[in-house]
């Protein structure tokens, strides 16, 4: 090849005679144009579309990328060139709720946009997966019911982990265990697995289906049995434990339970009693372990103690159903300060063996 775009200023280039030019680009796949069009567009604009890729997308484009080795400006302008010609001739548009939000906020303030894309969706969701967590739980369950758990497993692993939790606590034990045990193993879904669920449920087309990368089954699980009560986590946990002891205790291993706390440094504990509702705090001790119940003390003051004290006491007999309630609380807010890097989970108070 001749000269790369960065050896030289545009005025400063020589003429590369047109038919090697249409030569070497004749040659270079589809891939390899994305990713010569990609590093065209810099670093911040070829995120932003790399974002909108599915993962197995993201991947080939990458490799084509890595593989480009040295490419002349003329190349370069020749595949921007066919792009364009390309984009200007398209026999048509895809319009979707995505397109036509963006387009929107560029025209109108965001109050108008939400109040337009709201009659438009209909106040139930964006997607069929949103409006799918606004089902009923009991709805949901009796649908799943009668279909094969690998359906039911699919939509259940595209839910929030608490909605998920509460289908599962409502279908019959081993048909819920058969749908875990599927969650955990399954493998990517296509697009036409996702296409034909939707189809079934009877769902709006969705431009955006598919396009996250795929979640760590294990996780899923983990987060899921997070939101169960505990008698449906005892019961649940034991079923899936027969079935696979192995599989159950890599799950048990991502969980984290509100009598985990007892594992965090006190520095990590003050900034959780920080971000805690304080109204939730009394019924959540109230089921808590003593240990616990005094690590969250001692990262009061001596009469805010005293007064959180006194509300465990007021509350009198509580249902256990309510008091895991208010962990779970908790334990949604713990995870999301993780998630965003502001606390630990893995930190374990120094119980950490040190190899010298």
């Amino acid at each position: 090849m001749s000269e790369t775009v960065a050896a030289a200023p545009t005025e400063a280039r020589q003429e590369v005679p047109s038919s090697v030019v249409h030569d070497e680009t004749r040659h270079l796949s589809g891939k390899q144009r994305v990713a010569i069009l990609l590093l065209a567009a810099g670093r911040e604009r070829a995120a932003k579309v790399l974002k909108q890729l599915q993962e197995d997308e993201v991947r080939d484009v990458s490799v084509a990328m890595a593989g480009l080795g040295l490419i002349s400006a003329s190349v370069v302008e020749e595949v921007c060139a066919q792009f364009s010609k390309n984009f200007e001739s398209s026999e048509g548009l895809v319009g979707t709720y995505e397109t036509t939000e963006e387009l929107l906020r560029k025209a109108l303030s965001g109050e108008q946009v939400d109040k337009i894309m709201e009659e438009i969706r209909g106040p139930a969701g964006r997607t069929m997966w949103d409006k799918l967590g606004n089902v009923q739980e009991l709805v949901l369950a009796n649908y799943l019911r009668n279909e094969y758990p690998q359906t039911a497993a699919v939509i259940l692993s595209r839910l929030q982990p608490a909605h998920a939790a509460r289908v599962l606590t409502l279908l019959p034990e081993d048909y819920a265990t058969e749908v875990m045990m599927r969650v955990l193993h399954m493998e990517t879904v296509q697009r036409e697995v996702l296409d034909s669920v939707e189809a079934t449920l009877r769902s709006e087309f969705i431009s955006s289906l598919g396009r996250s990368a795929k979640r760590d089954s294990y996780e899923l699980l983990a987060e899921v049995f997070n939101n169960f009560d505990r008698k449906t986590e005892t019961r649940l946990m034991a079923s899936m434990d027969k079935r696979n002891h192995d599989d159950m205790e890599k799950v048990k291993a991502l969980m984290f339970t509100f009598e985990d706390i007892k594992r965090l440094p006190h520095e990590a504990l003050m900034r959780i009693v920080a971000q805690v509702d304080r109204e939730k705090l009394p019924l959540a001790l109230k089921g808590a372990s003593e240990t616990v119940r005094k690590m969250f003390l001692q990262c009061m003051s001596k009469r805010a103690g005293s007064i959180l004290l006194e509300e465990i006491s007021a509350l009198g007999p509580v249902r256990v159903k309510d008091a895991d309630a208010a962990q779970v609380d908790i334990v949604t807010i713990i995870k999301n300060m993780a998630n965003a890097g502001e606390i630990d989970l893995t930190e374990n108070g120094g119980n950490d063996e040190i190899i010298p």
